[in-house]
């Protein structure tokens, strides 16, 4: 049978892409190897679906995907968040902006958000195929000229639409397929690292604040002496080493600087005082706590779990009175406070990643598009570019933007 489009890869990207190519008409078939669609997107936003974010600006918002995010100002144009709010609602689903400008369905099910697309896709008539997975893509001169499924069924169409995802969160099926076969069409791939992803610790310390979480820090990266970057707001204790979204949002420089060398962090837990600010606070406190011991006299200052730590790397006794604590001593724990100091090990890998770093050159997809540059009838959607942004609703949207646009030009 031919078709006018075949779509690969049933996540965000490619539901978007397949329903919106349907919606102008053309006969659609969208090829999925897991059983069901959409297995990925039920797992974004801890299962509540950061769908976008309330940044309605687009340069803006490109500033956030770093050196390539100019590539996306076209896609943002014809499909950007506010389009994304409203194809979401006009099908039922009310979305709700939370703390940081993420949008979240006001359900919190990604479940909605998926029976939204296969509703897209249905009423559109699109064909979908689940355990269809692809063995190979024969090209003739620069044109698709069929794709083979591992049951060496064959199918044809007129474009076809690679959006099958990186190689993050194997387990739901984005195994890096795609990579392969961008590189045998004739595409360059970019090195794919595991981005948005934990990271591990060397020092045992960390371990024993295994699920301590902490609000309005500062994380701070550096090599050979030098900061490096920083990120405000939320980060994890984990058994291994830190999570969080400012870990997560740091993890790409991070793998980036490990790869010449050593990379310390570092904690300031009072990001909002200077260190003469907060001796002032720390010496107010000690006045209140004068004739208790030193390690009871933390407790309006630190969290519980903290506490130990933080009297270990003082050297202070912990049964010393707080009267008898010297100005040298209180400035030991100033600078404690102000850089908690630890080492990476490593980051976690792509089965712990909720993006890929890297992927389809971006000079080689025609921005307006999402064609192909090197082959006339192929377009891209989704992770399998080279394109990522921090967390919180960014690479949905990359999904979203670049699936619609593929969508829309693989049908015409």
């Amino acid at each position: 049978m031919l078709y006018d489009v075949i779509v690969i890869g049933g996540g965000p990207a490619g539901m978007m892409a397949a329903g919106r190519a349907a919606e102008l008409g053309a006969k659609v078939v969208l090829l999925e190897k897991n059983n069901s669609l959409g297995r990925k997107l039920l797992i974004t936003g801890k299962g509540r679906s950061n769908i976008t974010r309330a940044e309605f600006n687009s340069r803006q918002l490109v500033k956030k995907y770093g050196r390539e995010g100019d590539f996306l100002l076209h896609a943002l144009s014809q499909f950007g968040p506010k389009e994304t709010v409203d194809f979401f609602e006009k099908r039922g689903l009310k979305m709700k902006v939370e703390r940081g400008k993420r949008i979240f369905p006001e359900s919190d099910s990604a479940k909605d958000v998926l029976d939204i697309l296969l509703g897209y896709l249905k009423k559109n008539k699109v064909e979908i195929k689940t355990n269809a997975e692809v063995s190979e893509i024969i090209k003739d001169n620069n044109i698709i000229s069929k794709i083979i499924l591992k049951t060496s069924e064959e199918i044809f169409a007129k474009n076809y639409i690679i959006a099958s995802g990186g190689k993050a969160y194997p387990g739901t099926g984005s195994t890096g397929d795609g990579y392969c076969w961008a590189e045998k069409l004739g595409h360059s791939v970019t090195k794919l690292r595991p981005a948005l992803v934990p990271v591990k610790i060397k020092e045992g310390w960390v371990e024993s604040l295994q699920g301590l979480s902490l609000k309005n820090i500062e994380l701070l990266v550096f090599q050979n002496g030098k900061k490096k970057d920083s990120r405000f707001g939320e980060l994890l204790f984990t058994h291994f080493g830190l999570s969080g979204p400012i870990v997560l949002d740091l993890s790409f420089i991070i793998g980036e600087l490990l790869e010449r060398g050593e990379v310390r962090l570092a904690l300031d837990l009072k990001p909002a005082l200077d260190e003469r600010t907060l001796d002032k606070r720390i010496q107010s406190d000690f006045v209140e706590y004068a004739n208790k011991f030193f390690k009871n006299a933390l407790d309006d200052l630190l969290p519980q779990k903290l506490i130990p730590i933080i009297i270990e790397f003082s050297g202070i006794n912990p049964l010393k009175k707080v009267h008898q604590i010297t100005s040298e001593e209180r400035r030991i724990l100033v600078k404690l406070f102000k850089k908690l100091e630890m080492t990476v090990d490593s980051l976690l890998g792509f089965g712990f990643a909720i993006v890929t770093s890297g992927g389809v050159s971006l000079r080689e997809i025609d921005a307006k598009t999402m064609k192909s540059k090197l082959v006339n009838n192929l377009f891209f959607a989704g992770e399998i570019i080279n394109l990522h942004g921090p967390t919180g609703g960014y690479n949905l949207q990359v999904c979203w933007s670049t699936g619609y646009l593929a969508g829309q030009n693989a049908a015409q």
